[in-house]
């Protein structure tokens, strides 16, 4: 067990005390929880106050982009940095927004596992150093506007190599759709199909490039902050040496979606944290019947379904990252991850509004966040019922996919 400590980052008591039942926490190092300790303060002292507001306003607050970027925590642990540690960072996050959640991952998780599956050794080598320190910006383009589920067979995007074009270049058409931060990032890592081979690529796309368009979605109910964009491209030029190297088919693309299911099961057991909390700390204060609502029987009942989902999320993000940390990837593992940790993710945030009653419609009392941006996480990186085949492909030996 990991002992109490006293640092600089003020790590005393465990961190996650109320939604970490059976202490996942243990697990990780003093140094580790004295990072995660920094990363909270933060997040309580600087973020917290901003939420409502922009949430509300449909904007995200730039002002605590570089300060998130500052914390470094990245790559705090050579050791580390892709397991548990890494999974409490994401929890932390989302325990406190899940589009803060969502803006943090798509550096770290989509677009790092992009450029670590996907490039050669020599890209790697010359990109990575600055994917980690923020300072090459990059989103991970592949939903398009009438491809999502079937995006394996039916991505429409192409790209046409050019000999005698700049050199050697590729030109990209086509539209990519909900893609969050592409706004303020340096590129696009885009996915479109050779029209030679019919394959599956992938570029690194200038944002501002010539035929590079990009607008803003309006009019979401759910992960509001976060800025999605409609992309579209027209004749867009990229040279090679822009070109994912090690991305030759979609079997490629769903290796590092393999990888990225994981980040997002940890984003929705961190939204039910958040939710969960949320609705302890109001049923501790709030007096009816001249009692707290947390003496009720009906809402201890409740708060019991709610841990218990909390716990068993864990239970399952925890043991599927020490097996990814480990080298075991499959896809009916991340799969199972993704769909039961959405949907116990559903009837957390539901039960938390439940419980605050009239008020959890309000942001001020901060579960009206939670339960609408549970929405978005429930459908992104895989459906429920795409995950759900993937699993069902994986017990039967028999693929129900659409052909």
């Amino acid at each position: 067990m990991v002992t109490s400590t006293t640092t600089e980052a003020g790590v005393g008591a465990r961190l996650y005390s109320a939604a970490d039942w059976y202490d996942a926490e243990a697990l990780l190092s003093d140094d580790e929880r004295a990072v995660l300790a920094r990363l909270r303060d933060f997040l309580d002292t600087e973020a917290k106050p901003l939420l409502a507001e922009y949430w509300e306003r449909g904007e995200f607050p730039e002002q605590l982009a570089q300060p998130l970027i500052d914390l470094d925590l990245m790559e705090p642990f050579a050791e580390s940095a892709r397991g548990i540690y890494q999974g409490f960072r994401i929890f932390e996050l989302a325990r406190t927004d899940a589009s803060l959640a969502t803006w943090y991952t798509a550096q770290a998780g989509l677009f790092r596992t992009a450029i670590r599956v996907g490039a050669s050794e020599e890209q790697q080598k010359e990109w990575m150093p600055e994917v980690i320190d923020f300072s090459l910006k990059g989103v991970f383009s592949l939903t398009e506007p009438e491809h999502g589920s079937d995006i394996a067979g039916g991505l429409a995007t192409t790209a046409r190599f050019d000999a005698q074009l700049d050199g050697g270049s590729w030109v990209l058409d086509g539209a990519k759709r909900w893609i969050g931060g592409a706004s303020t990032a340096d590129v696009l890592c885009v996915f479109a199909r050779d029209v030679t081979d019919g394959q599956v690529k992938g570029f690194l796309v200038d944002r501002t490039a010539p035929g590079v368009n990009l607008e803003k979605i309006h009019g979401k109910a759910s992960l509001r902050m976060m800025q999605n964009a409609h992309i579209t491209l027209n004749n867009v030029r990229v040279p090679e040496a822009m070109r994912l190297h090690n991305v030759n088919s979609f079997k490629d693309v769903a290796a590092m979606l393999r990888a990225m299911r994981s980040d997002v099961a940890w984003i929705a057991t961190g939204i039910q944290a958040g939710a969960f909390e949320a609705a302890l700390a109001y049923v501790k204060k709030r007096q009816q019947f001249g009692r707290n609502l947390g003496s009720f029987q009906l809402v201890q009942e409740k708060l019991a379904r709610m841990l218990g989902n909390v716990t068993a999320s864990l239970s399952l993000v925890v043991r599927l990252t020490e097996q990814q940390s480990q080298g075991t990837y499959r896809d009916q593992d991340s799969a199972l991850a993704k769909m039961q940790t959405s949907l116990m993710m559903r009837e957390t945030v539901a039960l938390a509004r439940e419980v605050v009653g009239g008020n959890g419609i309000t942001l001020a009392a901060d579960v009206a966040r939670f339960h609408a941006d549970a929405e978005a996480v429930y459908s992104y990186e895989g459906t429920h019922e795409i995950n759900a085949l993937i699993i069902g492909r994986a017990l039967t030996g028999e693929s129900a996919f659409t052909r």
